[in-house]
């Protein structure tokens, strides 16, 4: 039997061959773990410090030390920030983009003849090309036309609201005059309630 070993014939030698390996492993893996790390973490983060931090904590502990490392790193990569940045920047200018009253400075579609939300004229019809124009353009974007330039925006409400509303009159005044003793009225006439000069 020992004869088929041929040249690891002696239980020694074999057994220093499968540590060897198994140990060749180990540092393959070990030193796989190191170069990923530093890696992972050039990626997440420009501080040179916490590379070296990330990059010793799993040359000391190893793997404990690369587990250690996936819980604490930061969340996304440098990367994906940037894109989330961009993504933001873009919903923030498209909100900037929108229009809004310059009444009540709410936020408006570009075809809103008049703000819904406090009646305020927005646009016009150019009175050559008849195509809507805003407001505040000083001549318009179709034909050329020069606005007039006494043309304000003004804030137009339904004509119900415009009717002057009649003040409440105040009823008359009843004038009444004393009672003196040359006017020969008795004093029966005033209990009766007859006044003079109604």
């Amino acid at each position: 039997m020992l004869a088929l070993w041929g040249p690891f014939s002696d239980w020694e030698e074999v057994i220093m061959l499968v540590v060897a390996l198994a140990a060749s492993y180990w540092a393959i893996l070990w030193l796989s773990a190191v170069i990923w790390t530093y890696r992972d973490m050039r990626d997440r983060g420009s501080d040179a410090l916490s590379q070296a931090v990330a990059v010793l904590l799993v040359l000391v502990f190893n793997l404990p030390g690369l587990v250690l490392y996936l819980i604490l790193r930061p969340h996304e990569t440098l990367g994906e920030a940037y894109v989330r940045n961009l993504e933001t920047e873009a919903m923030l200018h498209e909100v900037n983009e929108q229009e809004v009253c310059y009444a009540c400075q709410k936020h408006i579609r570009p075809d809103f003849a008049y703000c819904p939300h406090c009646r305020t004229r927005l646009q016009e019809a150019c009175a050559n090309c008849g195509k809507p124009i805003n407001l505040n353009w000083a001549i318009c974007a179709y034909c050329g036309r020069e606005r007039l330039a006494g043309a304000m925006p003004t804030t137009s409400r339904p004509a119900a609201q415009h009717a002057p509303v009649a003040a409440p009159q105040p009823a008359p005044l009843l004038s009444v005059t004393p009672l003196s003793p040359e006017s020969g009225a008795s004093s029966s006439d005033a209990a009766s309630g007859d006044v003079p000069g109604l």
